[in-house]
This record gives C-alpha cells, sequence and structure tokens, in this order.
C-alpha cells in the first residue's frame, strides 16, 4: 500500500498527518508502530487522520506511536494547520477528537485550540486534560533525569498516565519537560501536558495566561475559573502555539 503524508511538528512534538477523507486508509497496530518509527519508518511522535465529520468541520483519529488512542493537544494544532491548508477550515475550525468537540481558531503560525473544561477537586498533583498527567515540582529541570524519574511514575496513576515535572519560574512562567505515554520517551513538548501544568500552577498563585517553555518551544494555557465548595472548575481553557509543515512524501507499507 501506497501512503502519502504530511509531516508536521508543533514545538518539536512531531507528527504525521493523513487526509483519509475518503476512508482509504485502514492502519494496523503494526503500521503505525512502524511509520512512526525513526529508523525503519518516517519517524514520529504520533500518526493522525483526518477525516469527514457528519456536523463538524473534520474528525481528528490519533494514535500515538506505539498504536494506543488519546487525546493529543499539539497534534490537534498540527491537525487544525494541516486542515486550513487542505482548504477544510477558513479561520476558525471545529472538529471532534478522542475526548469529544474542541474548537480552534487560527492566526498564520499560531493555532489556539480549545480544550475541554477540567474539574480539580482536592488532589492537584494528577490532573486529565484529555489526557492523564501526574504533575511534579523540581527544581534544576533543565538537568533533570527526566527519563529516567518519568519511567518510574509512568504506572503511577489509572494504568498509565504522563508525567510532568514543572520547574516555577518569574513573571508567571513555567518551564515543562515530559515523559509521555504511548511514546514511552521524553518528547520535546506535550500540549495536554502544558494545559495540566498551567492548570496546576494556578493554585500557587499563577493567572491567565501561563507562559509556558518547553525542549521545543514556546507555548501558552488561557483559562477563567469557577470555584464551588472545594472544587475548582476551569473553562475556556485554550491551548496556544505554534504549528509547522516539515515535509511531505509518500512511504510504501
Amino acid at each position: 500500500m501506497k501512503l502519502h503524508f504530511i509531516k508536521y511538528q508543533a514545538t518539536g512534538n512531531d507528527f504525521v498527518l493523513i487526509d483519509n477523507r475518503n476512508k482509504a486508509i485502514s492502519l494496523s497496530t503494526e503500521n503505525i508502530k512502524h511509520i512512526c518509527d525513526r529508523k525503519f519508518g518516517v519517524g514520529a511522535d504520533g500518526l493522525m487522520l483526518i477525516e469527514k465529520h457528519p456536523s463538524l468541520d473534520f474528525n481528528l483519529v490519533y494514535y500515538n506511536s506505539d498504536g494506543s488512542q488519546s487525546l493529543c493537544g499539539n497534534g490537534s494544532r498540527a491537525a487544525v494547520k494541516m486542515a486550513a491548508s487542505l482548504g477544510i477550515v477558513n479561520g476558525k475550525a471545529s472538529f471532534n477528537a478522542y475526548d469529544g468537540e474542541h474548537k480552534a481558531e487560527i492566526a498564520k503560525e499560531i493555532i489556539k485550540v480549545r480544550m475541554n473544561d477540567v474539574t480539580v477537586a482536592g488532589e492537584t498533583d494528577f490532573i486529565n486534560t484529555g489526557s492523564p498527567h501526574v504533575i511534579q515540582f523540581v527544581t534544576g529541570l533543565k538537568d533533570y533525569l527526566v527519563y529516567e524519574e518519568g519511567k518510574k511514575l509512568r504506572d503511577s496513576k489509572q494504568g498509565g498516565t504522563n508525567v510532568n515535572f514543572i520547574e516555577l519560574l518569574p513573571n508567571n512562567t513555567i518551564y515543562v519537560r515530559t515523559y509521555e505515554r504511548g511514546v514511552e520517551n521524553e518528547t520535546l513538548s506535550c500540549g495536554t501536558g502544558v494545559t495540566a501544568c498551567a492548570l496546576a500552577v494556578y493554585f500557587k498563585g499563577y493567572t491567565s495566561p501561563v507562559a509556558i517553555r518547553t525542549q521545543g518551544g514556546d507555548l501558552s494555557v488561557q483559562f477563567t475559573v469557577r470555584r464551588s465548595g472545594q472544587s475548582v472548575t476551569f473553562h475556556d481553557i485554550f491551548l496556544i502555539g505554534p504549528a509547522k509543515m516539515v515535509f511531505e512524501g509518500d512511504l510504501e507499507l
């Protein structure tokens, strides 16, 4: 099978994207692993199919590099950018993803994706933003052993979770590094991860929008807050940052 793909990166989180609006492509787990393999395939943190949706602009099917599925914030931003290049959307977008409907806005290289509401009740070191995230506050993050420490905590919640390490910086800014399940390694950036971290630091006095530095570039997360007793619900959560096409090509499977 000959497969046409387009490679995108969103703050260093890289993806293989396929236009599957004609439903001609059906991939097995082994196909996905092969395509994402950095030595024998194209190489990527994940793979996405853009498909038709009956009422929204498109349906987004996301796979981690091991073939498992989840929501991917950075992947969603890359998919919106590709949808714009295909003429599916213009300026604004609505799409269905792993955790339901999302909206997005496009301003040149910057893609602003609305995440679903998140309620935090008590526990602030584990936040689900469409994907589950353990959160650890550290110092000296530049030299921190993210892979080793992340691997230890990977199975600490819900049978498998992403693990984020945060260093608090001045000026409402945080530095984040993430060990991603499904990739089973550190990635240069994780969209749902930095979103979880931005919400977590609200409890340390940070306010919206939170500026985030990652290994792959800069992002920001904005939100509004509503308190009810011991619960805090975050609304109007937006993940904001760049997404760029890298190259396109054909692969024989």
